[in-house]
């Protein structure tokens, strides 16, 4: 059993953990990048990005659940690559490479929630730059300070969480009936672009905002010392956070665009709290929408920050991270130096960065090092080692684990170059920094 395991309180059950997991999923995402995904789309027939979001979410959630089930520690994708290439001689240097890229896409999933959470409330209160940066900036320190206690006490706000979550998007779905036209929500007609080669770059630009929109489902893996029975419970959370917020996502996009023209949608900054000021006649109503909203998107970092806080935890206890980084709280039994530093690394970040660009760099530097290669060595262990003991296994193997291979590298290859560049850019100074430290280990051992 390994160190982390045995430091960390196995506290939250599988109501917990799935609500961890689902108020991670949503949080600001959907409200934002609903305009953004239209705009792309040039309309309703936007909701193929968020169908596509959704595949992906359940083929690459069978591969985070099979090796959740199987090694669950703290520490999640860092456990799971230094498994699955360390028979392969390199399992090291993923695992390196993980860490070094989570060092800096960490704080900017922190960011970006922060910040969208800023601009939705602009929507109360009319913000100028500076003031976005301090509202955005106080949301983070004042989640850490939440954060700043036991798991078992985590899990419980968790789900009081889940159910504001949960309950203003079943509001917003059940408001829309009255004044739904199923002629503009439906009318997936495919307008504005010169050849279908633009169209499918448009739909994998439009999936990289939707896909961000569905991250989350795995959030649990990274908490996986701290999950009762998880070889159960682990895959089940997975694949119930991913079908549970698939149709809330589908249900709120079709509604909206059932209410609200496109050309609205693509305009506004605010399109949940203009659908529900549409149909309530009320600026009021807005308001109260916009509130529930806020509150969405604080939860969401407030999960995010919990799982993400575990991962450095989990490479110091290894020797692969800097040794303080493992350290934890002597009463509450959490890793509080590694969730004091994320957070305030997310909380530098929210004053740095625009939401849009975040978005992209989170995914493009993720999709190589994480999602992909967890997917293709999880097909080399499965031939590799045919009769090792699998808690859950993938139904129809190994196709859900090729369509999220091939699902990922379209959103890849449909990105900015500048942010392909960015991300094979991280990974190669990655290498480097990993080369030079173990030139100087060799040295020391000399």
């Amino acid at each position: 059993m390994s160190t982390n395991v045995a430091r960390l309180d196995k506290g939250l059950s599988l109501t917990q953990a799935t609500a961890i997991n689902m108020i991670d999923m949503v949080g600001i995402g959907p409200f934002v990048t609903i305009s953004i995904i239209v705009g792309a789309m040039h309309g309703p027939v936007s909701i193929l990005a968020w169908l596509l979001g959704a595949l992906l979410a359940f083929m690459d959630g069978m591969v985070w659940a099979e090796l959740g089930a199987k090694w669950p520690e703290a520490g999640g994708s860092y456990v799971f690559l230094k498994k699955l290439y360390g028979p392969l001689k390199i399992g090291p240097l993923m695992a390196f490479l993980f860490i070094w890229q989570t060092t800096i896409q960490a704080p900017l999933v922190i960011a970006s929630g922060a910040i969208g959470f800023a601009k939705y409330f602009s929507f109360l209160v009319p913000l100028t730059d500076i003031q976005k940066k301090v509202v955005s900036g106080g949301l983070v320190i004042l989640l850490v300070a939440l954060l700043y206690r036991n798991i078992k006490s985590i899990g419980k706000i968790s789900v009081v969480l889940w159910f504001v979550t949960g309950g203003t998007i079943l509001w917003l779905i059940f408001s829309g009936f009255g004044a739904f036209d199923a002629s503009r929500a439906f009318n997936w007609k495919i307008e504005g672009f010169d050849t279908s080669t633009l169209f499918y770059v448009a739909l994998g630009q439009a999936s990289l905002s939707s896909v961000y929109s569905y991250l989350g489902y795995y959030n649990v893996c990274h908490l996986g010392a701290e999950i009762k029975n998880p070889a159960r419970n682990i895959p089940r959370s997975i694949l119930i956070s991913i079908a549970g917020i698939a149709v809330l996502y589908l249900g709120m996009q079709t509604m909206i665009l059932g209410v609200l023209p496109w050309q609205t949608i693509k305009g506004s900054e605010f399109v949940a709290s203009l659908y529900f000021e549409t149909i309530y006649k009320s600026h009021f109503v807005g308001q109260v929408a916009t509130c529930l909203i806020l509150v969405i998107a604080a939860a969401s970092l407030f999960s995010a920050i919990l799982g993400y806080s575990r991962i450095p935890f989990a490479a110091a206890q290894n020797g692969d991270f800097f040794a303080i980084f493992g350290r934890v709280h002597k009463k509450h039994n959490f890793p509080h130096v590694s969730l004091l530093a994320i957070g305030f690394a997310g909380f530098v970040f929210s004053l740095l960065f625009k939401l849009k660009d975040v978005i992209t760099a989170i995914l493009m530097m993720r999709i190589l090092i994480q999602f992909t290669s967890q997917a293709v060595g999880l097909i080399i262990w499965h031939y590799r080692a045919p009769g090792e003991e699998r808690p859950y296994k993938m139904p129809l193997f190994p196709i859900p684990a090729v369509l999220s291979i091939i699902i990922w590298m379209f959103l890849f290859c449909s990105s900015d170059s500048m942010f392909i560049l960015g991300a094979l850019g991280i990974i190669g100074t990655g290498v480097v920094a990993y080369l030079i430290r173990e030139y100087l280990r060799g040295a020391k051992v000399a």
